[in-house]
């Protein structure tokens, strides 16, 4: 029963102790919410390796959700303006799918590169690589030369991993293109009253656009920068970066 008593009292002591970890992180996480420092930890993975822009003679589209898809989506609108920019580069998109099959993402990426402008006789696919590092060693194996001019276009809290994966991997001159999301050009303060329904008890939001917009978006971006983080350290314990 000593035991049992004891064994009981570790794990009940471990519990709260999580508890408390995890319960402290989350009002760190609340606080800081309301402050710029998430913008800028976000900022900072996707530029942080970004040298001034480069004359690529390839230009990597990282695969990112499916299409149609948010980081797809953007990833390649953003692919589509470097490309029509430098009209000479070629471009590769890396994402697993089915090259035979047009409904497939790899397949419908390169379409929505094709609606923007960009000749389909410039875009090669790759489809093996599962993730960042597999991807850089399939491009690798693409391109004649590791000294060739690179951009990688993705989500911008993947760029730095990305980018430290690719000069791992041996290319030499490299940059990127973070897709960052534009903000909203108009203002969204609006007065409650002019809305009617309840009003009595219930605080006004109307001019507040940081309990309405950017909290939350803040508190997106640290989720996203916690998981980078992690990821940045298993790529680091693999020497993958």
């Amino acid at each position: 029963m000593a035991t049992k008593s004891k064994s009981l009292s570790i794990i009940y002591k471990t519990f709260k102790g999580l508890v408390i970890f995890f319960g402290c992180i989350s009002i760190i996480m609340i606080i800081l919410s309301f402050t710029t420092a998430p913008f800028w930890g976000y900022y900072w993975l996707g530029t942080s390796e970004c040298s001034d822009e480069i004359k690529p003679d390839y230009i990597i589209v990282m695969g990112g959700s499916a299409i149609p898809g948010k980081s797809g989506l953007m990833r390649t609108y953003y692919a589509a303006a470097v490309a029509n920019r430098y009209p000479e580069a070629r471009i590769i998109i890396s994402l697993p799918g089915e090259t035979h099959d047009s409904s497939s993402s790899v397949n419908l990426m390169k379409r929505e590169l094709e609606i923007r402008n960009v000749s389909s006789e410039r875009i090669a696919l790759e489809t093996n690589g599962k993730n960042t590092r597999y991807q850089a060693l399939e491009v690798i194996k693409m391109i004649p030369s590791t000294t060739e001019s690179l951009i990688l276009v993705t989500s911008p809290e993947h760029m730095r991993r990305a980018i430290l994966t690719f000069r791992k991997a041996g290319f030499k001159n490299i940059s990127g293109i973070p897709a960052f999301e534009q903000t909203i050009d108009f203002d969204l303060v609006f007065n409650d009253k002019d809305l009617g329904g309840r009003n009595k008890f219930i605080p006004e939001i109307g001019h507040n656009t940081q309990l309405r917009y950017q909290f939350w978006i803040h508190l997106e971006y640290e989720i996203l920068i916690i998981r980078e983080i992690v990821a940045l350290g298993f790529y680091h314990l693999k020497g993958w970066i």
